[in-house]
């Protein structure tokens, strides 16, 4: 039989404590829908927040991979731009070259042809020069090799080799295979100028190849890191995201509950009320 008793109200304590439960609950699904989380923190689920933590990890470490993807693609075409410059320039002096090698030339016009030439020449030193992005010049004799990061560990990168379109001595031992004072001064120099520039632009497309197979690399893989920089902020938001819809009606009916749970520990508080009637 329930004691009757003013110093224990097991009604009012049991209200309280359903009450207490109701409003940690409501506490819960209003940080949850403030913050947007379900699990905001190592205490709502401490195996749940650790792996969303490494992944968060991983997906801000590829910001920088991108970077670096994005800065040597840059330097990639920079460099093509440059090798394609002076690959025109080569076609233009081949020209010259077979023009001054006309036996019929007078010496007005040959020198004429050998002034354009030098100018041509000139200009593909300028244009490698001037080939730099961030400090790095690809196309400079020992130019600068692209590394690239290609994973979150910093364990891989992708490889781009610097091309030498630097004037040269020989196209086989660096650069264009034109010296810095080539001319077609004379009729035998401009003949033999000939084969020279055509070993040169054969030398330059090569180069220009690799260069462009570099950047579409970078490119592809660039794509890659992104879309899988998505995938992982997905599956991050599955493990942590809160349900906004599911927890909007959870508020809803807590805040009911919870009013419901402040009547009944009224109820509760008043129970005791009867006894006096006993004394009376």
């Amino acid at each position: 039989m329930p004691m009757n008793s003013v110093n224990t109200n097991v009604s009012a304590l049991v209200a309280l404590q359903n009450l207490n439960k109701t409003n940690s609950d409501l506490a819960i699904t209003q940080s949850r829908i403030n913050t947007g989380l379900r699990v905001a923190n190592a205490k709502d689920n401490g195996a749940i927040w650790a792996i969303a933590q490494n992944q968060r990890a991983t997906s801000q470490s590829l910001d920088a991979v991108k970077e670096s993807l994005q800065r040597g693609q840059s330097t990639v075409d920079v460099a093509l731009a440059a090798g394609e410059s002076i690959s025109d320039l080569l076609l233009q002096m081949k020209a010259k070259a077979l023009a001054a090698s006309d036996t019929t030339l007078d010496s007005n016009s040959r020198t004429a042809l050998d002034e354009d030439f030098k100018s041509l020449r000139d200009q593909i030193q300028k244009a490698v020069d001037n080939a730099e992005f961030n400090g790095a010049n690809m196309v400079k004799a020992s130019g600068t090799t692209v590394e690239a990061l290609a994973n979150a560990d910093g364990t891989a990168h992708i490889t781009v080799q610097a091309q030498d379109l630097s004037l040269g001595s020989t196209a086989m031992g660096g650069g264009t295979g034109i010296t810095a004072t080539a001319a077609i001064s004379t009729l035998t120099m401009a003949s033999d100028m000939i084969a020279v520039v055509n070993a040169a632009i054969i030398s330059v497309s090569t180069a220009l190849s690799k260069l462009g197979t570099g950047s579409k690399s970078l490119g592809a893989h660039l794509d890659f890191v992104g879309k899988l920089q998505d995938s992982l902020d997905t599956g991050v938001g599955n493990l942590v995201d809160a349900d906004l819809a599911k927890e909007s009606a959870r508020l809803q009916a807590l805040q009911t509950k919870q009013q419901l749970g402040v009547q009944a520990l009224s109820i509760a508080n008043q129970s005791t009320s009867p006894l006096m009637s006993l004394f009376r």
